[in-house]
């Protein structure tokens, strides 16, 4: 007989933890372009790629990121703070996945080390 009170407990909580962990990353990468680190990934290149970024093109939105950080009307303090928060909202992030493992595994490697 399958018990549904355990099993919608299990989906609520699943749902719940990640939709926190999605928000928290998310909300980290929005603190962190508010504070002016606006992460810029370059481009891998390859030979079957549907589109290739030009260098040129990279420079260009280098430029572009440097000219909105410029017109950040956030003060230093602001921006530090974002910056604090966005790094906050990752921690979060991690400790929720790591402590997600160990519910699942947690135990069964404590046994095998004998603690």
């Amino acid at each position: 007989m399958i018990d549904w009170l355990a099993f919608l407990l299990v989906f609520v909580a699943a749902f719940v933890s990640a939709t926190v962990v999605v928000s928290a990353y998310a909300l980290g990468i929005r603190l962190l372009t508010i504070s002016g680190r606006t992460p810029i990934v370059t481009p891998a290149e390859f030979t079957d790629a549907i589109t290739i970024v030009t260098p040129a093109e990279v420079r260009q939105a280098e430029k572009r990121a440097a000219k909105a950080a410029r017109k950040s009307p956030l003060s230093d303090g602001q921006k530090r703070a974002a910056l604090v928060g966005a790094w906050g909202c990752f921690a979060l992030s991690g400790f929720a996945v790591l402590f997600g493992i160990y519910l699942i595994v947690g135990e069964k490697v404590l046994g095998l080390l004998g603690v």
